[in-house]
């Protein structure tokens, strides 16, 4: 009987094991820019924490971005659309967000936030713009990500 729980829990760990691998290999965000603009700010990496984000938990956007220019205020614009419908947009200080003046050079944005527990499951699309002080328009970026259920498997 104890090589069967053995097995079991094998099993279980292995399956484990798969899942987190196929949850990590999703963690890579492609993104484009909105236009073919020479932008102040270049934009290099994106993630997601949990990817997919999980419906009534908190999830972390991180925005990697370079500027060749000091930044010291602005404001960053999120759109968020749901099978090409318009379902969210939010006006951020940036300087919430990040310390400012941001020095040229390499910056992070990051901004987290708890989605409804309401939020229907599917595929979005987020568009960023990032505005400075004089409202110069600095970055336009858009990428997709995945809204899901939260986990169906209870605590033992």
């Amino acid at each position: 009987m104890e090589f069967h729980h053995l097995l079991k829990l094998h099993l279980l760990l292995s399956l484990s094991i798969i899942l987190l691998s196929s949850f990590h290999a999703q963690a890579e965000v492609k993104f484009k820019y909105c236009d073919k603009k020479n932008y102040a700010v270049k934009v290099s990496d994106i993630k997601i924490s949990p990817n997919p984000v999980v419906r009534g938990n908190p999830a972390t956007f991180k925005i990697s971005a370079t500027s060749g220019q000091a930044i010291y205020g602005g404001e960053v614009v999120i759109g968020v659309s749901y099978f090409g419908v318009s379902v969210h947009t939010e006006r951020i200080d940036l300087c919430e967000e990040v310390s400012c003046p941001v020095a040229n050079g390499n910056f992070l944005i990051s901004h987290t936030q708890t989605l409804p527990a309401i939020t229907p499951p599917g595929p979005y699309a987020l568009k960023m713009t990032l505005k400075d002080d004089k409202d110069a328009l600095l970055t336009c970026i858009k990428f997709n990500f995945k809204i899901v259920l939260g986990s169906l498997v209870s605590d033992m």
